[in-house]
């Protein structure tokens, strides 16, 4: 008598391939209508658990690497009899706190506000959240909103330990927007490593599927041209730098930093140098932006001032770099604006006069609002007196980007798009050229330009 095989076959699809687990996102990643299901995931435990871990260790991974350099530095200097009434407690919190004004936190200090994000720890928290879901999380839906409850229990038990030296100090408004910038980052950051490679698609499809199509195409260039602008204005960042190093330098050698002090100063300028990135957007532009009240870092203007004695701040421009060809750099604007006209052009092939319009409309209105949105991020208040002003007003940085983008975005249409051309000869009262669309969308032969009719 044959005997029954020792484990079931595994069911297959009419392809050949294994399904998958129930409760699971695959590769492609969709998001698992079966989330809710728990099955084992550590031990036994329900799936949500290795969200709620990876949220955890997540928090804690960038709260160690903000507090240790503080922690270190006092270790180093605790036999100094001027640090002999300072405990370690204290440079524990100190860092704690540059930890919370990373996720938005306000802070009192001797009565001055400091409202400013140091974005790079905000970058830090993003890829903690992102490494540690990647690593630990089960791809499902339960495991992610664990996971957020797990971070942002970390940060209540923070803002707790901190207390009135923290956003606790400042009023309620600053507690709230500590705890929705905590929000953001778990979202986004464990959402990207819940979800497995290329599953993004899948996971959004409820949201974009029921966006219009010429929708879709104007977000994605609008996205490009934020992305162009964040490239150069990086780029032109780093060019600062390293023209601006000799009075980096002197600014060292006033400071007479030892080895930890020194080690501080560079974990504070990294915490502040994806700010100076998006300082710089706002340079490109065309607005500037200030280090202080009265100060003004443009390309048509540089008023400068005292600044806070930052080695990053010694490579800004000077007031001599200013004017001149370095007034037409706003026009690096109008060439990304340019350069997603001409995708869009290729990828959205018109039917009416207007559609084009429509489209580079869209372009520009989500470059501005993204562009004027991390503007507005990276500035705020550094310190009493005329450093309540730092950065650069992003309503108008995002007005003036959607205005170039909307130039650029439009250049390749007019003499590219025989759509427009037909309408713009109409419109003059010349012959229409033959075998283009009309302009209410009546189809004369040409649809697409691959010469289909």
């Amino acid at each position: 008598m044959a005997r029954a095989p020792a484990h079931p076959a595994r069911p297959t699809t009419a392809g050949g391939s294994r399904t998958h687990r129930a409760g699971s996102l695959p590769r492609a990643a969709t998001p698992a209508a079966e989330s809710g299901r728990f099955s084992s995931a550590i031990g036994g435990a329900p799936r949500w658990v290795s969200g709620l871990l990876a949220g955890v260790q997540a928090a804690l991974l960038s709260v160690l690497v903000v507090v240790t350099p503080a922690l270190a530095a006092y270790v180093a200097t605790s036999a100094d009899p001027a640090n002999a009434e300072i405990g370690w407690s204290r440079s524990v919190a100190v860092g704690a706190v540059l930890w919370l004004m990373g996720h938005g936190g306000v802070i009192q200090v001797d009565g001055a506000t400091i409202s400013l994000v140091p974005l790079g720890i905000t970058a830090l928290a993003l890829f903690t959240a992102h490494a540690s879901a990647r690593r630990s999380a089960q791809p499902v839906r339960s495991a992610w909103l664990a996971g957020i409850g797990g971070y942002l229990a970390v940060v209540v038990v923070v803002l707790l330990a901190v207390s009135d030296a923290g956003p606790l100090g400042t009023g309620t408004g600053s507690v709230i927007r500590t705890l929705l910038g905590a929000v953001g980052i778990a979202a986004v950051g464990l959402g990207s490593g819940v979800v497995r490679c290329g599953g993004w698609r899948e996971v959004t499809r409820p949201v974009w599927s029921a966006v219009p199509p010429l929708v879709r195409a104007g977000v994605r260039a609008g996205v490009m041209v934020t992305a162009l602008l964040v490239t150069i204005a990086a780029a032109l960042a780093g060019t600062w730098a390293i023209s601006g190093r000799a009075a980096a330098g002197d600014v060292i050698e006033g400071l007479g930093l030892d080895t930890f002090s020194g080690l501080l100063l560079a974990v504070a300028q990294l915490a502040i140098a994806p700010n100076l990135v998006v300082w710089a957007v706002a340079w490109v532009a065309g607005p500037g932006f200030a280090i202080g009240a009265g100060t003004v870092f443009a390309p048509a203007e540089v008023v400068s001032g005292p600044l806070p004695a930052l080695p990053l701040f010694g490579a800004l421009p000077s007031e001599g770099a200013a004017g001149g060809p370095l007034s037409w750099v706003p026009v690096l604007v109008v060439l990304a604006g340019a350069l997603a006209g001409w995708w869009l052009h290729r990828q959205v092939p018109p039917r009416t006069w207007s559609q084009p319009f429509l489209v580079a409309g869209c372009t520009a209105l989500v470059a501005g609002v993204v562009t004027g949105g991390l503007v507005a991020l990276a500035g705020g208040s550094a310190g009493p007196g005329r450093l309540a002003v730092v950065g650069a007003a992003g309503v108008t940085v995002g007005a003036v980007v959607t205005g170039l983008t909307l130039v650029g975005a439009l250049l390749p249409t007019v003499p590219m798009d025989p759509v427009v051309r037909a309408a713009v000869r109409q419109r003059l009262g010349r012959k229409r050229e033959p075998g283009v669309a009309d302009l209410d969308g009546a189809d004369d032969g040409v649809v697409n330009r691959s010469g289909g009719s």
